[in-house]
C-alpha cells in the first residue's frame, strides 16, 4: 500500500512558485500571437511575402553589391571602398607568388638549413619571368616558386642587381596560363593616396593589407652600401615574408616593390619601404636580356667626400679616368739611411667637384648621376687640382657584370 506525504511550504516559496508559473503563461501566449500574427522584419532570409521585403531600408545603388543575409539579418550594401579592396586583390592576387630556398642535399646531410630566401614575388610576363628582391634569393642553392592554386615549380635566377635590391626569377609554367602583374606610374604618387600590399607574410599566402603612401622620396641602403633614392613609405602592413610583393594603387596597379620595415621587434610597426615602380621598369628589360645592369664606368674605385668635393683616393690604372688625366693620391719613396721609406700625399689628388655642372658632396650624388648616362657618353669633371681648377673630358666605358 502506497502512502503520500505533504511538504509544507512557506508562504515565500509558494508566492515565488505562483509568479513563475504566471511567467509561463505569458511565454506561451507571446508565441502563440507571433504564430497568427508574423512580423514581416522577422521572415527568414529565404522567404516573404508578396509586398514585404526582408531590408526595407536598405536602398541599392547602381552597381553596388549587396552582402548575403543570413539568420534573418538585413542584407547590406557593400560600400565603395571595400567594393575597389575586393576588385584590387581580385586583379593582383594571382599574379603573386611564394618563393621558398631549400638546402641542397649536402646541406641537409650536414642538418645546415637556410635561413635566408623565402618571401613573395610578382609575375612579371606570362612566359614565366618572376620579380623580386635580391635578399630574397640571395645565397640560394634551390628555389622553388608556388602559383596561386598551389602548383610548386622550380626556377633559376636569371639576374640579379644588388644596388638595387632586384632580382628576376624564371620558371616554365609549361600549358599553365599565368596571370601577369599590371605595372603602373611611381612617378605620379602623392602622399596620401591609398596602396595595398599582398605577400606571404609568415607564409600566410598572398594576405592583403591596406594603408596610404605615408612619405615618398626616402631613402634606402642596400647590403652593398648604395642608396636607392625615391623610396615609398607606406603604413600597410608590411611583414617578413613579403618581401619581393608588390605595393599596388586603388588601380590595382603595382607602384612599388615592397622591400623593407623599420622594426625593433622584426614585424609591421607601420613603417614599410618600397622600391618605386619606375626602378624596377628600366632595370628588370636588362635583367632579362643580360643577366645583369650595364652601368657606365668611370674608373674611379675610391673617393672620399670633403667639404671642396670627393677626393680621388683610388683609380682603375685601365680605367677612363685614369686615360683622362685624373690623379690620385701621390706615393713618395726616399731613403732615410739604410731604410727606405714610403708616404702618401692625399693633398696632391684630384677634387672632383662637378660632373657635367652637378655639384657632388657624396659618393651617392655621383654614382646616382652616373645611372642616367650610357657607355660610351662621355661627361665632364670639374676637377680642382693643386689650388686650380680644370675641365676634364671622360668617355664612360661599361661596368663589369655583378
Amino acid at each position: 500500500m502506497s502512502t503520500i506525504s505533504f511538504e509544507y511550504q512557506s508562504p515565500e516559496v509558494a508566492m515565488s512558485l505562483f509568479a513563475l508559473s504566471c511567467l509561463r503563461v505569458c511565454w506561451l501566449l507571446s508565441a502563440l500571437i507571433l504564430l497568427v500574427f508574423p512580423s514581416p522584419n522577422l521572415l527568414p532570409a529565404y522567404g516573404k511575402p508578396p509586398g514585404h521585403s526582408t531590408s526595407p531600408s536598405v536602398k541599392q545603388s547602381p552597381g553596388s553589391s549587396l552582402l548575403l543575409p543570413a539568420h534573418g539579418l538585413p542584407a547590406v550594401a557593400l560600400r565603395p571602398e571595400e567594393e575597389n579592396n575586393i576588385a584590387v586583390y581580385k586583379a593582383a592576387n594571382k599574379a603573386v607568388v611564394y618563393i621558398a630556398s631549400l638546402a641542397a642535399p649536402e646541406e641537409i646531410y650536414f642538418n645546415v638549413m637556410p635561413k635566408e630566401g623565402s618571401g613573395s614575388g610578382c609575375i612579371l610576363t606570362a612566359d614565366g619571368y618572376i620579380l623580386t628582391n635580391y635578399h630574397v634569393v640571395k645565397g640560394a642553392q634551390i628555389l622553388r616558386v608556388t602559383l596561386f592554386d598551389g602548383t610548386n615549380l622550380a626556377s633559376e635566377v636569371t639576374g640579379v642587381d644588388p644596388e638595387n635590391d632586384i632580382a628576376v626569377l624564371k620558371i616554365n609554367p609549361g600549358a599553365k596560363k599565368l596571370t601577369a602583374i599590371d605595372l603602373g606610374d611611381s612617378g605620379k604618387l602623392e602622399v596620401g593616396r591609398r596602396v595595398f600590399a599582398i605577400g606571404n607574410p609568415f607564409g600566410l599566402d598572398r594576405t592583403m593589407t591596406a594603408g596610404i603612401i605615408s612619405s615618398i622620396g626616402r631613402t634606402l641602403t642596400t647590403e652593398s652600401g648604395r642608396l636607392i633614392k625615391g623610396i615609398i613609405q607606406t603604413d600597410a602592413a608590411i611583414n617578413p615574408g613579403n618581401s619581393g610583393g608588390p605595393l599596388l594603387d586603388s588601380a590595382g596597379q603595382m607602384i612599388g616593390l615592397n622591400t623593407a620595415i623599420l622594426s625593433r621587434s622584426g614585424q609591421s610597426a607601420g613603417i614599410g619601404f618600397a622600391i618605386p615602380i619606375n626602378i624596377v621598369k628600366r632595370i628588370f628589360p636588362q635583367l632579362i636580356a643580360h643577366h645583369h645592369v650595364i652601368r657606365p664606368d668611370l674608373g674611379i674605385l675610391m673617393v672620399q667626400p670633403t667639404e671642396a668635393g670627393l677626393r680621388v683616393i683610388k683609380l682603375d690604372p685601365t680605367g677612363p679616368a685614369a686615360a683622362a688625366g685624373l690623379s690620385g693620391p701621390k706615393v713618395q719613396v726616399y731613403q732615410n739611411g739604410p731604410f727606405t721609406i714610403q708616404s702618401v700625399d692625399s693633398n696632391a689628388a684630384d677634387i672632383i667637384q662637378k660632373v657635367d655642372d652637378m655639384g657632388l658632396r657624396s659618393t651617392d650624388d655621383l654614382l646616382s648621376y652616373l645611372e642616367t648616362k650610357k657607355p660610351g657618353q662621355v661627361v665632364t669633371l670639374t676637377v680642382l687640382r693643386q689650388g686650380r681648377l680644370l675641365k676634364i673630358p671622360v668617355k664612360l666605358t661599361s661596368s663589369s657584370p655583378v
